[in-house]
């Protein structure tokens, strides 16, 4: 028990150490919206690929717990904070802290990573893949982890093979493999499940798996899931090896869309507009924004607003000259305008969304 708690006592200033890269990352990302991951794309104990929109900072909140028995009924949380940053070249950096997790026999568990993703589907590859390395603190283990997914339409397939240097703070080398698959009912609700499993289990060690219903909010970019499982934290180690109970939960993302709060938003009605040519000119929604905050067009121009979102917006002129409607992730709207002006237009479910159309 000493050295248990000598071990957790070393690592307590880490937490302290941790502060002032938080609030560079906070610093870093508020000149732009964020999107968190959308856990209609993964399942409980496979990630996937996801890297994040470069610039920006994400957190997320899993929340895991069980009851003892009678007559206490006490309720043991095992909750686990995820704090990471987008960077270019579709790569991601960050920690993940677990409280109760005892993945190393102590009560609190640290993994520092980083993950690319060279791949994907949205970039025209056959398939997502990504390469994610990190330090686990309290096993004092190297991990890492090869994913994989691809989505046929309403299925999303996902896999995994891991591997842990100094596993569970034993001295082998451990791998694992993990897969798992998401299905959606409609835009917004999902069934997700997965299994996972040590490829040298012990007759002592069960496999992983766990079952949740995903849900987005609607109008909004966070995602919620319910989850039962018998794993313990987030991690790469947590989430390969059965915790020995079964545990319901929740888990939460959050983007921090920290430009919309602090300093001073610059005006869209002012400044140097995009000048556009042809017949049909394209505005992407993306990041809770019009990506082309004012533009200039000729009369009798088409515009097509175009949403990659995974949440839907609206393209609503101030003075009711249009509105477009709820437009769905994946989708797109035109409009022709054939008159000149200046015309001022939001989105209606994010009024913070606006944008300018100037017609000559």
């Amino acid at each position: 028990m000493n050295d248990v708690r000598a071990l957790d006592e070393r690592f307590a200033g880490w937490r302290f150490r941790i502060l002032p890269v938080f609030g560079a990352l906070v610093v870093a990302a508020l000149a732009r919206p964020v999107i968190a991951q959308s856990v209609l794309d993964r399942t409980p104990n496979v990630e996937g690929t996801w890297t994040g929109q470069s610039g920006t900072l994400f957190f997320n909140f899993l929340h895991r717990f069980t009851a003892t028995d009678r007559p206490n009924r006490k309720v043991i949380n095992v909750p686990t904070f995820t704090l990471a940053y987008g960077a270019p070249g579709n790569t991601l950096f960050g920690f993940r802290y677990a409280t109760n997790s005892r993945i190393a026999g102590v009560p609190n568990e640290w993994e520092f990573f980083g993950r690319i993703n060279p791949l994907s589907q949205s970039r025209s590859a056959p398939f997502d893949l990504s390469i994610h390395g990190g330090w686990n603190q309290s096993a004092a283990s190297f991990d890492g982890e090869l994913a994989l997914a691809r989505s046929f339409g309403r299925l999303r397939l996902l896999g995994a093979g891991r591997i842990m240097s100094h596993a569970f703070d034993e001295d082998e080398v451990r791998y694992a493999v993990a897969g798992g698959a998401v299905l959606r009912l409609t835009p917004g609700i999902a069934l997700a499940g997965d299994y996972g499993t040590l490829l040298d289990r012990s007759s002592t060690e069960d496999a992983a798996w766990g079952a949740a219903l995903q849900l987005r909010i609607p109008y909004t970019p966070h995602t919620v899931s319910l989850q039962v499982v018998n794993t313990n934290s987030a991690t790469i180690e947590g989430s390969s090896i059965d915790s020995g109970e079964t545990r319901y939960g929740f888990e939460f993302t959050i983007p921090l869309t920290l430009s919309r709060y602090f300093g001073r938003r610059a005006e869209v009605t002012s400044g140097p507009a995009v000048q556009a040519t042809g017949d049909t000119v394209r505005i992407v929604m993306q990041g809770l924004a019009y990506q082309t905050p004012r533009l200039e067009i000729s009369r009798g121009t088409t515009i097509i607003w175009e949403n990659r979102d995974a949440v839907a917006h609206t393209s609503t002129s101030d003075d009711a000259a249009w509105d477009s409607g709820l437009i769905e992730g994946g989708r797109s709207w035109s409009h022709t305008f054939g008159v000149a002006g200046t015309f001022a237009y939001h989105c209606t479910p994010h009024p913070f969304m606006k944008a300018v159309v100037v017609v000559r």
